[in-house]
């Protein structure tokens, strides 16, 4: 269950005012809710106006978007949130995920990056997690640019995403996933996956009964039986240390496609061995994907992840 400290939650709003500065709205800008659809609506067309550009050589399958307040100081430093769209690694986009978040943080002051990587199965496994990484190497030399901290960039993602933020997130610098960049800086600073899978090798209920096929025959194409070591190596539970980044946590307890024992599983390994630390919340009544669209539970979810990060954020800056 999510218990946060109490000087992590704040009386119902949603909005840090005591941080410093944190957010650097601009006076009369936001309002103390986070949005609902037909303001959501309203941000993307009004936020996201840098689209498709360009972090790598792989065509559509290597463009970002950024959303960012027209009115945010291109000069300024404002915190990064960098977003992974899910979709059983084989579909996914970045324009039609993870807007309730998005929307609340851009409205805030924060700069979102939305990104497309490869798909299987015309794509093998590490292509996906290689693509992100290429596209935080991308953020970190260039978000400056758009008024973006590239000192501080929280990573996220659903499902596929969840699990490619995990990864990216306990895998900085590392070079296996940085073919021909390998000196590039993928450090982040806080993650916050949302139901992902997190063990590949969990061939019981911790893994839905279609998942083994899809990872052997679209995504790894390899079969563990003959070949255990990419499984192994692309489970996020395998690279959990003590120099993990802090990690907030969140799953459906109802999740039908990605069972919560491999959150639960994987956020006891990480209390286990990290010094940072590491939030969970497990949604009563909740299935996959609950944050898709503007719901009561996407909304209490973005506010948590906010007040998160907030607290993540004002420790690095105090």
């Amino acid at each position: 269950m999510c218990r946060l400290p109490p000087r992590w939650t704040a009386a119902g709003t949603g909005r840090r005012t005591d941080s410093d500065g944190l957010w650097r709205r601009p006076s009369g800008g936001g309002t103390a809710k986070t949005p609902g659809p037909l303001r959501m609506l309203r941000i993307y067309r009004d936020y996201a106006h840098d689209g498709d550009i360009s972090y790598g050589e792989c065509g559509r399958a290597n463009h970002l978007d950024i959303w960012r307040r027209p009115d945010l100081d291109r000069s300024g430093k404002a915190p990064v949130l960098f977003q992974i769209p899910g979709g059983a690694w084989t579909t996914g986009n970045k324009r039609g995920q993870a807007h309730p978040l998005m929307s609340h943080l851009a409205e805030l002051g924060w700069v979102c990056v939305a990104i497309n990587y490869r798909h299987s199965p015309r794509n093998t496994w590490p292509d996906h997690i290689v693509d992100v990484k290429r596209a935080l190497a991308w953020v970190k030399a260039h978000i400056a640019e758009y008024g973006g901290d590239p000192d501080f960039i929280a990573i996220t993602g659903g499902s596929a995403g969840g699990h490619l933020s995990s990864l990216a997130a306990l895998t900085p610098n590392d070079p296996q996933f940085q073919p021909g960049f390998e000196d590039a800086d993928t450090r982040v600073h806080a993650a916050v996956p949302f139901y992902g899978v997190y063990d590949f090798t969990r061939f019981d209920d911790a893994m839905h009964p279609m998942m083994p096929a899809l990872l052997v025959k679209s995504v790894l194409k390899e079969r563990p039986a003959t070949n255990l070591e990419p499984f192994v190596a692309a489970s996020p539970v395998n690279h959990v240390s003590a120099e993990a980044p802090p990690f907030f946590v969140l799953h459906g307890r109802n999740d039908s496609l990605v069972p919560v024992e491999q959150a639960r599983a994987f956020v006891t390994a990480l209390r286990d061995v990290s010094i940072e630390p590491v939030v969970y919340a497990e949604l009563p009544l909740t299935q996959h994907a609950f944050d898709i669209f503007g719901s009561a539970r996407a909304a209490h979810a973005a506010i948590a992840v906010e007040q998160f990060l907030a607290e993540i954020y004002a420790t690095r800056h105090r």
